[in-house]
């Protein structure tokens, strides 16, 4: 059975890298790894049972988000109540509050899917792609106002790593 938020099923346990931080307040089932100085939230479910959930170097995964069989890249931030399932999300892309990103979706690097957004299934989002709307509008983000440099900078620089080092017990 593992420790308490840690699952097995049929016969796989999630693997977390000793220098992660998962919260003793997620869930995490079957097939999942968590690499490290990556950040999984309280209330986050990571459900590795069609297929596997990886969870890149340096990503995180806010509060109250479900994941099913996703591949998430490296320096990855998804936010809390986000909702994934059977996708890809590539290197220092960001999914915003309460996102949707539906199956067989992929989000190309350096892109960000704004809050509330919902990407219908089968979407190819180029890299370097603001996506908002339900359903989803994709618009390369050299096109929009956004200062998608500075808020990539913010996310990769290890201040979530940071932050969960000084929540201390929260996590494992």
């Amino acid at each position: 059975m593992g420790e308490q938020w840690r699952y097995e099923f049929e016969g796989t346990e999630p693997d977390v890298h000793d220098d992660a931080h998962v919260s003793r307040r997620a869930t995490l089932v079957g097939d999942v790894v968590v690499e490290a100085d990556a950040s999984v939230w309280p209330g986050v479910v990571l459900r590795g049972d069609v297929a596997p959930v990886r969870i890149g170097r340096e990503s995180h995964v806010g509060d109250n988000a479900v994941l099913h069989a996703v591949r998430i890249g490296e320096r990855v931030m998804i936010g809390h109540g986000a909702v994934l399932n059977e996708c890809t999300i590539d290197d220092g892309a960001l999914v915003g509050f309460n996102a949707t990103v539906n199956t067989n979706v992929t989000v190309g690097s350096r892109s960000i899917v704004a809050s509330g957004t919902v990407v219908p299934e089968h979407t190819e989002i180029p890299e370097g792609s603001f996506v908002r709307g339900v359903p989803a509008r994709v618009t390369p983000l050299e096109e929009t106002s956004i200062d998608a440099e500075a808020i990539f900078e913010r996310y990769s620089t290890g201040e979530y790593t940071g932050l969960a080092d000084r929540h201390g017990d929260l996590f494992v």
